[in-house]
């Protein structure tokens, strides 16, 4: 079995401010044919801080695709340990088993198997190893290699999210899991903070600050927590994003007048404006392939979703549909766009077909906004309030399956999610 080894000390920030809250996390409704699976507690896992199975058993139930079927009191750990009927008689048609161990050098290491409870095979079976403070990511990467098994989707269970969190005047931005653990406050401040963004390697972070009296635009190592400046220009500089490749973000700029798109380098480099229509310009977002921005302007009386080469052209009007519609985003594979769709003093959530230009409302209306996908296109994140505050939410790209998240403090404001590790 493959040993996965060193994947999990990306995001060990050296100078950053660990909060020990978490989100939590309220699931509403599942798919449509949920996988009955049972996950079995590993042998050793007891002796750990945390219970890798369980953070596998809980990665599977957030994303609404599977079904746990109790072990009750069953636990074998290795194949041969395994009696499929009583799995069979359960519903159980997945299984999976595993054991951890401490290694001499001290790091953690757990090996799993993924059995078909109905054929009784084996479907997977690997060992994954981290540190012993990154329990959690070794639960998170099996759950993803589940998925993945059984989906036929690459799972996003590993990746990470990133949002803002304000209490009273203070305000932070948070990177956390994507199941709202290990939260590190990479930057707090008295000033706000919007519109984070993810390099493409999620290496740094983009975002506005109003430390400086007015907005400026930022751009921040994960690694070593320094940051530079990008664009602070007199006016307004805000929204950025950055190209797929990493090598270019745009912003939006009001140096000339009204709000506009530029193209600049990561270091402030190669200022380039993109856009001249006159009127507001911003929210840009690139395509996959780098060869499209969408955006959002009111050249057309209201607030509406626009797209143009970042090679320059003409830009093309994407939305028609009653109300106003902002905030979009590219799905991973380019063939739809997720936006903020305002009608009747209600925001939704809705994506649109590039294809067949068909709109669907994936949420049901209220205080819904800033969306963007996982990088594997099956879920959605945005910003969204209930009980009084901000809070961050998910719902499927079929709309079937909901999350609400809640910080135990303060709201929580402008999430994007981050790219694979």
């Amino acid at each position: 079995m493959a040993v996965l080894r060193g994947l999990f000390g990306l995001w060990l920030l050296a100078q950053t401010t660990m909060s020990m809250a978490t989100l939590n996390i309220e699931i509403i409704g599942a798919g449509e044919n949920q996988i009955p699976i049972a996950i079995v507690p590993f042998g050793g896992d007891e002796k750990l801080a945390q219970s890798i199975s369980e953070v596998v058993a809980g990665d599977l139930r957030r994303s609404g695709l599977f079904r746990l079927v109790d072990p009750a009191g069953k636990s074998p750990h290795e194949p041969a340990e395994v009696n499929y009927a009583d799995w069979q008689v359960r519903g159980a048609e997945a299984l999976a088993i595993g054991t951890v161990e401490t290694q001499p050098n001290g790091r953690i290491e757990a090996r799993f198997r993924l059995l078909d409870a109905v054929k009784e095979t084996e479907l997977a079976g690997q060992a994954v190893s981290a540190s012993e403070n990154q329990i959690r990511a070794i639960g998170h990467r099996i759950a993803d290699l589940i998925y993945e098994k059984l989906t036929g989707d690459k799972g996003v269970f590993s990746t990470r999210i990133v949002y803002v969190n304000r209490q009273g005047k203070k305000f932070s931005l948070v990177v956390a899991d994507s199941d709202g653990h290990n939260e590190q406050a990479v930057l707090t401040q008295n000033e706000p903070i919007m519109s984070p963004a993810w390099s493409p390697d999620g290496s740094h972070l983009a975002y506005v600050s109003f430390e400086t009296g007015h907005a400026a635009v930022y751009v921040q190592s994960l690694y070593t927590n320094q940051r530079a400046v990008l664009a602070n220009y007199p006016g307004s500089n805000s929204a950025p994003a950055w190209s797929p490749d990493g090598k270019q973000l745009a912003v939006v700029l009001t140096r000339d007048g009204s709000s506009q798109i530029y193209l600049v380098r990561p270091d402030g480099s190669g200022l380039r404006r993109l856009s001249f229509s006159g009127t507001i310009d911003t929210e840009p977002n690139f395509s996959p392939d780098g060869q499209y921005l969408l955006f959002t302007s009111d050249r057309g009386g209201s607030a509406q979703v626009y797209r143009m080469p970042v090679d320059g052209g003409a830009a093309q009007r994407m939305t028609f549909d009653e109300g106003t519609n902002f905030s979009p985003r590219h799905s991973p594979d380019g063939k739809s766009f997720v936006f903020s769709h305002l009608f009747k003093g209600k925001f939704y959530i809705a994506v649109r077909d590039f294809q067949t230009g068909q709109m669907s409302l994936l949420t049901e209306g209220g205080w819904e906004k800033r969306p963007s996908f996982a990088p594997n296109g099956k879920l959605i994140l945005f910003a969204s309030e209930a009980r009084g505050r901000g809070i961050l939410a998910t719902v499927s790209s079929d709309g079937r399956v909901k999350q609400h998240m809640f910080t135990q403090s303060g709201d929580a404001r402008e999430p994007m999610w981050g790219p694979y590790p």
